[in-house]
């Protein structure tokens, strides 16, 4: 690899570049809080040769979003599901407007 392409990486939003104990530094919370939003397969972080969690920046936001929500009182478990829910949800409506865009007829050119 060259230093091109490892600097590519910085701009990479799933590229596995945070430990835990960063990944919790930065959130703000524990590591068994990131283990349990793993076990409950919200993130599954990827491992480093060693074996370590490493986090990508994609992981943390959603990692970030079920803080919120815990922070609110919902239960970690309960935020995970609401999470995964709302994601399954914008795809859907994702491909249903592609659907819908591909149903519309052409708009016919008039001559005149």
């Amino acid at each position: 690899m060259t230093a091109d392409d490892s600097f590519g990486r910085l701009d990479d939003d799933d590229y596995p570049a945070y430990t835990m104990g960063r990944a919790a530094d930065m959130l703000g919370t524990t590591h068994g809080f990131l283990r349990a939003i793993g076990e409950a397969r919200l993130i599954t972080p990827l491992r480093s040769p060693g074996g370590h969690r490493r986090y990508s920046r994609y992981q943390l936001r959603i990692a970030a979003r079920a803080r919120e929500l815990v922070d609110q009182g919902t239960p970690t478990e309960a935020a995970c599901r609401i999470i995964i829910l709302e994601d399954q949800l914008e795809e859907a409506q994702r491909i249903n407007a592609g659907h819908r865009h591909a149903a519309e007829p052409a708009n016919p050119t008039t001559a005149g």
